[in-house]
């Protein structure tokens, strides 16, 4: 049987060996026993999903599943973001929603994510009671299941298009006025995902001139990775060059995250867009109260924060449910991630690509300067910084010797810079005196460690990560 597990976000496996219409409808039937469990079965359910293959047929056998559970199920007819999604449950006080995606993981994987009733990823006790749930039914299989079309005549299968109610509530999160009036021609890149007909429709619906690529489903995501990083942005920075656009916009294959280039085709990296837009919501709201950062993700919001009163930021685990429990539980006014993820107030507690892109347009649109100029007047007032990831490959064996290392890691030194402080809240980070960091993280399903380290210049960054390797033998 299939090792079923819910990672950082949801559970992702290759289509056909272990991503499977019986292990579907067996995470489907532990996500009903969950809903039964904390009695949300007459709330009913959503079922989204991406532009992946065989997406609708998966959406069909998690519904017909629910539906012979008794649960009602609302049914997207098209892909749907992954936002959106949660913002349905939101908005018709769902029990939660049912996410069919792989995000920006390569074309032969598929995944499910469960979106439970507050609208944001589900945080690690309710993904336990799940995989409890999904061990037992692995023992002894009891899926119960009503075949689709009988399932739609009893009126418990039903469609529902979150499209028009999730751009609407967007125009209240953004300045409207400010990205109509810009007069930017932007470039839109939904890499082929559940984002086709999200973005460019909301700005095209505000008058600017919009060129879409890559806006047509895909299984294959044009032999890319949807995932918006600068390696697989070369298309929309030719497209924003050739048409003489202001700005390139990009989604990743569920659209809750983001990647932006400039007209010159500079890219902008999760951290810079984060930078400035906290600066922004200082400056142009006044919003005050907390920031939340994974531990991974740029100590220069804590500097921004430091200068302005009332303003503090906390420190979460990686993986954006632990963002969305502070925006939840303590009120957190932005959150952020170093891949890619962002939210605000007032909207679901979920990252949104779609929204942190009209953030930047509302931030180009009032302040009438070119992004690098935005984060070059930002560096001015704080301190530059450069951040980056390190990705090293090894194999299981090499692992678990670095991980023993690990154990044991405590340098006083990096780089001839003293160690302030170690952290222990995701990982293995290191505070230097000069305020430069360094953290370490394992993969929890590769032989994979990424060494993350920011410090004042690309120099100092790549020396850190060099002597960091050289320690624990990679």
């Amino acid at each position: 049987m299939a090792d079923i597990k819910f990672g950082t976000d949801g559970w992702r496996a290759l289509i056909a060996e272990e991503f499977t219409f019986d292990n579907v409808r067996l995470v489907t039937q532990a996500i009903a026993g969950y809903i039964k469990d904390n009695k949300l079965e007459k709330k009913g359910i959503l079922v989204a999903f991406d532009n992946r293959f065989l997406s609708e047929e998966f959406a069909a056998a998690i519904a017909e599943v629910l539906a012979g559970n008794s649960i009602k199920v609302f049914v997207t007819p098209f892909a749907a973001p992954t936002p959106a999604a949660a913002y349905t449950v939101k908005i018709k006080e769902l029990a939660g929603a049912i996410m069919l995606t792989a995000s920006h993981n390569p074309p032969t994987y598929h995944g499910m994510k469960f979106i439970p009733h507050y609208a944001g990823p589900a945080m690690p006790d309710i993904t336990d009671q799940i995989t409890d749930h999904v061990k037992k039914l692995q023992g002894n299989p009891g899926i119960q299941r009503l075949e689709y079309e009988e399932a739609k005549k009893m009126g418990f299968i039903s469609n529902v298009q979150p499209q028009n109610n999730y751009l609407y509530h967007l125009k209240s999160l953004v300045n409207t006025e400010a990205i109509q009036n810009s007069g930017l021609k932007v470039v839109v890149d939904p890499m082929h995902g559940a984002g086709v007909g999200y973005l460019d429709k909301f700005l095209v619906s505000l008058g600017l001139d919009v060129v879409s690529i890559n806006s047509n489903r895909c299984a294959f995501f044009g032999g890319l990775l949807p995932d918006p990083g600068e390696d697989n942005l070369s298309s929309l920075k030719f497209k924003v060059r050739e048409n003489e656009a202001d700005l390139g916009l990009a989604l990743d294959g569920d659209a809750d995250r983001m990647g932006v280039v400039d007209s010159k085709g500079n890219f902008y990296s999760p951290n810079q867009i984060l930078i400035m837009a906290l600066h922004h919501l200082i400056k142009t709201r006044n919003w005050k109260g907390l920031v939340a950062r994974t531990v991974a993700t740029t100590h220069m919001l804590d500097k921004i924060a430091m200068e302005h009163d009332g303003v503090e930021v906390a420190e979460t685990p990686v993986g954006f449910k632990y963002i969305g429990n502070l925006m939840i539980k303590k009120g957190a006014f932005l959150g952020g991630e170093e891949s890619g993820g962002i939210s605000i107030r007032g909207h679901v507690p979920e990252k949104d690509g779609i929204l942190g892109c009209l953030l930047m347009m509302e931030m180009l649109g009032m302040e009438k300067k070119e992004p690098s100029e935005i984060l070059e007047d930002i560096y001015k007032e704080y301190g530059r910084v450069v951040s980056r990831r390190l990705d090293i490959h090894c194999t299981p064996q090499k692992k678990e010797k670095v991980l023993e290392i690990l154990k044991t890691y405590e340098p006083g030194m990096i780089c001839g810079k003293q160690v302030l402080t170690s952290i222990r809240v995701d990982g293995w980070k290191y505070l230097l005196e000069d305020g430069s960091w360094c953290l370490i993280r394992a993969s929890g399903t590769e032989p994979v460690f990424r060494i993350y380290a920011e410090a004042a210049s690309e120099g100092e960054v790549a020396a850190l990560q060099r002597e960091v390797k050289e320690d624990l033998t990679l």
